[in-house]
């Protein structure tokens, strides 16, 4: 089977409002800073993969409004509706296929032009749920608190994911928050939606991010580093309102697929840098879980021995909806090409890149990456 390697990856500093970029430059941004990092022209890339939502960009179609700055003028391109990992695992279907030896996946938000409330509201059952309020907010403060009580997790607990991440971000010059909070200025900060505090959630966040996929063949003409993608898992789990909220199960099988895929038979052991995309606190001990990392997530933070999760500050600290799973993907690369500055884990070979979306973590996409 051909083998499929990321050669190059960027991504623009994550912010609370770009005002003055249109979401179509902020594209062309990071699209622009790949082709001039891998020395690769449009010219030679043949397939695109993008991934946004209509609700945020304003228009049906968004995708259509970018085709240009990605280059995909008379070639062929397709748009992901969904977590921008899942554009990478489509990305990387296209090359596996023989069709393509170039591919570019961008993913691109711009959270601060949308209202999330009354765009995650959507989501919802529109006769019963969505008159009641439901948003994507309040259904993770139903999880946390379901959650928490299965686990027997304490407000503490949780707020320690948040000063983890919160510090890790201090050394990712792309965060767009980072500090070196405790416990208790976590409990202190504001209350979105009971337990779930303001550091505890990821914040309103605009950005975009890329990378480009090579078959190993042209991989090994434009780069002495490449960066393989050697496990891929998806899968999907029921309707939030019709499974026990306090269990990953679609993560965990995602993680199994995946696992088999790249032959990790003990992932606490064989990878060494974790990215998760977890837009609350909560989720983040949920998926250590799921993934096979530790049975005792809350052990392992208070411990501190989760040094290789979310290095670079995760979620929490910025980075919009549809961006975040592949922006773990472009730490996770960077972290084996030993492009990652200050939050380099040393002598990393192997990493773990998660993305998930719907209410709840109802979808989950694992990719394991590995450097030779």
């Amino acid at each position: 089977m051909r083998r499929v390697a990321i050669i190059g990856a960027v991504q623009t500093r994550y912010e609370a409002r770009k005002a003055s970029l249109a979401y179509n430059e902020l594209v062309y941004g990071v699209v622009r800073e790949l082709l001039d990092r891998t020395g690769v022209s449009m010219r030679e890339i043949e397939s695109m993969v993008t991934a946004s939502q209509d609700a945020y960009d304003g228009k049906t179609i968004s995708g259509m409004a970018i085709n240009e700055v990605v280059g995909a003028y008379l070639k062929s391109e397709a748009k992901v509706a969904a977590d921008g990992l899942q554009a990478l695992l489509y990305g990387v279907a296209r090359i596996l296929s023989g069709e393509f030896n170039l591919t570019l996946v961008v993913a691109h938000c711009k959270e601060s032009e949308g209202q999330p409330s009354a765009i995650t509201g959507l989501m919802f059952d529109p006769f019963v749920q969505r008159p009641l309020g439901l948003d994507e907010l309040t259904a993770a403060a139903l999880q946390a608190r379901r959650y928490c009580r299965k686990r027997g997790a304490t407000p503490e607990d949780v707020a320690l994911v948040a000063v983890k991440a919160h510090r890790h971000a201090l050394k990712n010059p792309y965060a767009q928050r980072a500090g070196a909070f405790t416990v208790r200025d976590v409990l202190a900060s504001p209350l979105l939606a009971d337990p779930i505090h303001e550091l505890e959630a990821a914040p309103r966040s605009d950005g975009a991010c890329a990378l480009l996929l090579a078959s190993e063949e042209r991989a090994r003409q434009l780069t002495d580093r490449p960066v393989y993608v050697v496990g891929l898992g998806n899968c999907t789990d029921a309707y939030w309102t019709e499974r026990d909220l306090a269990e990953a199960d679609a993560l965990r099988e995602a993680a199994r697929r995946a696992y088999t895929m790249a032959g990790i038979t003990d992932p606490a052991r064989e990878i060494d840098v974790v990215e998760i995309s977890a837009r609350y606190a909560h989720e983040e001990l949920m998926a250590i879980e799921a993934l096979g990392l530790h049975p005792r997530p809350v052990e392992l933070i208070a411990h501190d021995r989760a040094s290789f999760i979310n290095p670079s500050g995760g979620p929490l600290c910025g980075n919009p909806p549809t961006v975040s799973g592949l922006a773990r993907a472009v730490e996770a690369y960077w972290q084996l090409s030993g492009e990652a500055g200050e939050r380099q884990i040393e002598g990393a070979r192997t990493a773990l890149a998660h993305g998930a979306g719907g209410i709840c973590g109802q979808n989950h996409t694992v990719v394991i990456l590995r450097r030779e």
